[in-house]
């Protein structure tokens, strides 16, 4: 399975390639958050390829009924060829006004998906728009990580999981970084193809 990740940046040097074919096909797109309706729909649409997302902190204008028909992965599992993918939108709650959950809240949402997980089959791709704590995430409040999430990988030990929000030129963080469960994270910030 190919798969186009992208979140937080619309970029242009994405949206050339896709326009001359220099990336390929690709069975997915998948969309970790912070980016608009029209550059998603444009960037599934020229990929030819399903679209499924999470909200980012700062994605309060998307409608339940996105309209460009992507398949919203918020605290859900869905199948794409064959792998299963499940979801979990927003940051932490740092200011009003932005998709955001506290820690106890987070960690509600994360017994209830990684219990569906568990008994149904498992979860093979997690796609988050904050990153686990420890992994990826940065001191400062906008910028932590979710501990639940740590808990959910050492759980049902999914193969991928991808996030966005920390933006590599924030500070010194890798791009990818394997997890004690045997995950392995990938920060998509911007955009990064994806092989499974």
């Amino acid at each position: 399975m190919r798969i186009l990740a992208v979140a937080d940046i619309e970029d242009d040097v994405l949206l050339s390639q896709l326009s001359n074919r220099s990336l390929g096909f690709f069975d997915l797109v998948v969309s970790c958050g912070d980016l608009g309706p029209s550059y998603l729909d444009y960037v599934a649409t020229v990929a030819n390829a399903p679209l499924a997302y999470v909200r980012g902190n700062h994605d309060m204008g998307y409608e339940d009924s996105f309209a460009m028909g992507g398949t919203n992965l918020d605290g859900r599992i869905e199948a794409f060829c064959g792998l299963r993918f499940a979801g979990l939108e927003g940051s932490v709650d740092y200011r009003v006004g932005i998709v955001g959950y506290s820690q106890a809240e987070m960690r509600r949402k994360v017994v209830s998906l990684g219990l569906r997980g568990y008994l149904t089959g498992g979860i093979d791709v997690l796609v988050t728009h904050a990153p686990a704590r420890g992994f990826g995430d940065l001191p400062d409040e906008p910028h932590q990580g979710f501990d639940a999430f740590n808990g959910l990988l050492n759980w049902v030990h999914p193969h991928l999981m991808l996030h966005g929000h920390v933006h590599l030129d924030y500070a010194m963080v890798d791009r990818e970084r394997m997890h004690p469960s045997g995950t392995r994270i990938v920060n998509v910030c911007g955009w990064q193809v994806l092989e499974l």
